[in-house]
Formats: structure tokens, C-alpha cells, sequence
């Protein structure tokens, strides 16, 4: 029998009451939505939890977990819950400056964005899902990152950014569908589906597709 840990998928706020109790204002969860995607941007979520927060929406889990119907009936209930804020990064950029670079401006366009509605970026823990700090060497100002492996399914902080970034992206590539149908973007999101190589063979590619990304077939000169 194994004697690895399980890992529940239902997130606590018990990480982030843990750097409250260190004397931390407030943690800032972030996590990243289309990472992998051969079409559309990247997109970062930064959501925002104030000490003494107890109670997160019911049901909240890692994006990946939860069901597109889900993650859409619970997008209204955590905006309500706190403040929270997603960053993009386009396809174009990614193809000019490669995605860990993109992934970190996309979140540094988050957390602006939460410093320009009154966050206190500077003052929070921000806890960054993964091991590895990609955020870090962007920006201007150090602050106060530490990286968590499993954060998206152990802290409801970084969950809820998931489920805003994950929404957002998704409702971006549902729009871009109705422009670009041949790709099935309104079922794929831009990952690479069947559907979607098959619409890359007969449509060639987009100005939202990760041109550096796909290798197209090498076809016979007539």
C-alpha cells in the first residue's frame, strides 16, 4: 500500500492564516490559465484575501477540477468574495519574447491591476502555484513571493485566481470562435485538439495563433 499523502482537492484557507498569523496584511494567490495552448494568450490571475478572512464560496476548487458550467456559476460568487484581477499576455508576444517571460508580464498586469483598485500589493504575501518563481524578475519593485507546488488545489487564494483567469481566458476564446470557426476554439480554447489541427490544415493560422509553437506538415513543392 502507498504511503503517500493524499491530497484533498477542496482548498483551505489554512496556508494563508498561517502568514496572517506571521503579521501578514493580506496573501495574494496567483496561478496561470492557458500556459500550454497553441492559440490565444496566457492568462494570470491574482486574487486578493484580507486578514481575518474565514469563509471562501462553496464548491471553489482549482479550475481544473471543476466543470466549465461550475467554474461559470462560481466566477460571480468569488468576484464577490474579495478583489481579484487577470492579466493577459497575447499569442504575438509570446511567440517574441517565449512564455516564461509572458507568463510573469501577464501577472504583472494583474497585480497592477489590483494596485489600481486600491490593493496594497506591497504589503501581501503572494503565493505563486508551482516551485519554480517566475514573477519575481519582472518586477520593478521586489515583493514578497513564495512559491507553493499544489497552492491551485491547497489555498483558496490561489483557486479563486485560477477560476478568474481560467473564465476570463475561456470567454475570450468562445469570442474569437465566432471569428475564427474553423478551429473549434469554442470547445478546445486554443489547446491543441484534433479539431483544431484539423481547422490549422484547412484555414492556415490566425493572428491568435502561437505561430512559433505549431508544426505545420512539409508539403511537396508542385
Amino acid at each position: 500500500m502507498s504511503s503517500e499523502p493524499v491530497l484533498s482537492k477542496d482548498p483551505t484557507l489554512d496556508v494563508e492564516a498561517a502568514y496572517f498569523a506571521a503579521g501578514a496584511e493580506l496573501v495574494i494567490g496567483v496561478d496561470e490559465v492557458g500556459r500550454g495552448a497553441i492559440a490565444g494568450p496566457v492568462a494570470v490571475g491574482a486574487y486578493a484575501v484580507l486578514a481575518g478572512t474565514r469563509e471562501f464560496p462553496v464548491g471553489l476548487r482549482d479550475s481544473k477540477l471543476l466543470s466549465e458550467k461550475r467554474r461559470d456559476a462560481l466566477y460571480p460568487l468569488v468576484r464577490e468574495w474579495g478583489t481579484g484581477a487577470v492579466g493577459f499576455a497575447s499569442a504575438e508576444e509570446i511567440d517574441a519574447h517565449g512564455i516564461t517571460a509572458m507568463l510573469a508580464a501577464a501577472a504583472r498586469r494583474a497585480l497592477l491591476a489590483l494596485h489600481h483598485a486600491g490593493v496594497p500589493v506591497e504589503r501581501a504575501v503572494i503565493i505563486l502555484d508551482g516551485s519554480h518563481d517566475w514573477l519575481s524578475p519582472v518586477l520593478k519593485h521586489p515583493l514578497d513571493v513564495r512559491t507553493r507546488v499544489g497552492a491551485d488545489r491547497a489555498c483558496a487564494s490561489v483557486a479563486a485566481a485560477s477560476v478568474l483567469a481560467k473564465v476570463e481566458r475561456d470567454l475570450l476564446m468562445r469570442d474569437a470562435h465566432e471569428e475564427h470557426p474553423d478551429y473549434a476554439w469554442a470547445s478546445n480554447k486554443g489547446y491543441g485538439a484534433k479539431a483544431h489541427y484539423e481547422g490549422i490544415a484547412s484555414a492556415g493560422l490566425t493572428e491568435l495563433h502561437r505561430t512559433s509553437w505549431i508544426k505545420l506538415p512539409v508539403t511537396a513543392q508542385d
